[in-house]
């Protein structure tokens, strides 16, 4: 550690300077010789750099974001050319480059934040082995080496010989406590922020070894914290523990309020988000119309999430604008169905009726009056065959004897069975 920390040493100066500044402004409150005064000061130097470091974070996010969209590209690669190694990197890198995505840029804040992390242990070392660095000069250095955490001093380590504590004015006892308990803090800090990504902020509809990798880490991580923990300072642990604070709450805001598209965090803000429009009857900001007009865009590509939140304001006779403005909608509305189809509904489209289902008694009572209602109407004459008797014939009264009505012969023969017109002759029938 200590052969890493010299290659970060042209560092170290600036990183001392920033601890002195904020030392001489917390001693002034607390007394320039206690440990609150130079743990704030470490504390006051994380939050620092991590402001200086929230543009890369926002990179970070965005690279993140984009590998996950490119996974199942990247899984169709490897499954084409999995016995091409060549082929498949090559395939890999130009699919990169078209997406602009570079795999590196989730790692930018961890990059960039590992020379002060160094930095910072080469100083603290220097104080524990009573050696002048950086900013630091002989009045600092005493006052650093007598300054305790709840007992334990800056510069100990949990792996330190009791003689070695007991130069630093401490008890070896109170050293391991209280570094055991923050080696746990920080770890568990940093298991429940890769925990949080895995299970709120993953599209749950894409199984990719990507996700498998993740899962991987949230278990890797803490483990690996745990282990280089019992060689760091205590200077060191309070400046890790706080990063990983930091970083935990970071994630909580951007999971709340821009979660990854079909995560259960984005289910969660479009809840939200729907309660508020529909409350206000607007979209009450430009960040609101943003995200509104996003989901507006994506037409037919919505996931679920997104469906449910448009056809949520359309059924409270709210309609989005294509700009991400929320207007009350008075006309015809679309409501987007989970497989894409889509119902028109509202004032102006007509609505198709049920028919309401009937009873056994009903559909017999009225089929037995539509078949009374048939047989008392006179059947109606459409045939177009003109026929060879006059009129006269035709409108000529019926005998007043016994005599049969016209055409009941030839209705008698319809309802035997017979056909009208010409028959066919029967063929003789063989002796």
């Amino acid at each position: 550690m200590d052969t890493i920390a010299g290659f970060f040493s042209f560092i170290t100066t600036p990183v001392s300077w920033v601890i002195v500044q904020f030392h001489s402004v917390y001693g002034k409150i607390f007394g320039p010789d206690t440990g609150w005064a130079w743990g704030l000061s470490i504390v006051s130097l994380v939050i620092l750099i991590r402001i200086c470091l929230i543009p890369l974070f926002v990179k970070q996010i965005k690279a993140t974001r984009a590998m996950q969209t490119l996974q199942p590209e990247m899984k169709k690669i490897q499954e084409r050319y999995k016995n091409d190694k060549q082929r498949q990197s090559e395939e890999m890198m130009k699919l990169y480059k078209e997406s602009g995505t570079n795999p590196l840029s989730s790692c930018l804040p961890i990059l960039a934040q590992s020379p002060f992390f160094f930095a910072l242990y080469h100083v603290l070392n220097g104080i524990a082995t009573g050696k002048t660095i950086g900013v630091i000069d002989d009045q600092l250095l005493a006052s650093a080496r007598n300054a305790h955490i709840f007992g334990a001093p800056l510069a100990a380590k949990f792996t330190d010989s009791a003689d070695k504590v007991a130069q630093l004015h401490a008890q070896i006892t109170d050293v391991r406590v209280v570094t055991a308990i923050m080696i746990v803090l920080m770890s568990g800090s940093q298991f429940y922020t890769q925990r949080q990504l895995m299970t709120k902020n993953v599209d749950t509809t894409v199984k990719t070894p990507f996700m498998q990798q993740q899962k991987m880490l949230m278990y890797v991580f803490p483990v690996m914290f745990a282990v280089f923990g019992i060689n760091f300072p205590v200077g060191v642990l309070v400046y890790w523990l706080t990063t990983n604070v930091w970083t935990m709450g970071q994630q909580m805001y951007v999971i709340r309020n821009n979660p990854t598209p079909g995560s259960k965090a984005q289910a969660a803000y479009l809840e939200r988000l729907q309660k508020h429009v529909t409350h206000h009857g607007k979209s009450r900001n430009r960040r609101e119309k943003t995200i509104i007009k996003t989901i507006v865009g994506k037409g037919r590509d919505r996931n679920e999430f997104e469906r449910k939140f448009i056809n949520g304001l359309t059924k409270a006779g709210l309609v989005a604008e294509p700009d991400g403005a929320v207007m009350k909608g008075d006309s015809a509305a679309v409501v987007e169905n989970e497989d894409g189809t889509t119902i028109t509904t509202g004032s102006g489209a007509p609505k198709r009726q049920q028919p309401k289902r009937q009873s056994k008694s009903q559909r017999q009572s009225s089929t037995t009056t539509g078949t009374a209602k048939t047989a008392d109407e006179p059947e109606p004459k459409t045939s177009l065959i003109k026929s060879d008797e006059p009129q006269d014939a035709q409108a000529a009264p019926k005998p007043a004897g016994g005599g049969s009505k016209p055409g009941a012969g030839a209705r008698s023969k319809a309802q035997s069975g017979q056909r009208k017109g010409p028959q066919r002759p029967k063929s003789p029938s063989k002796k």
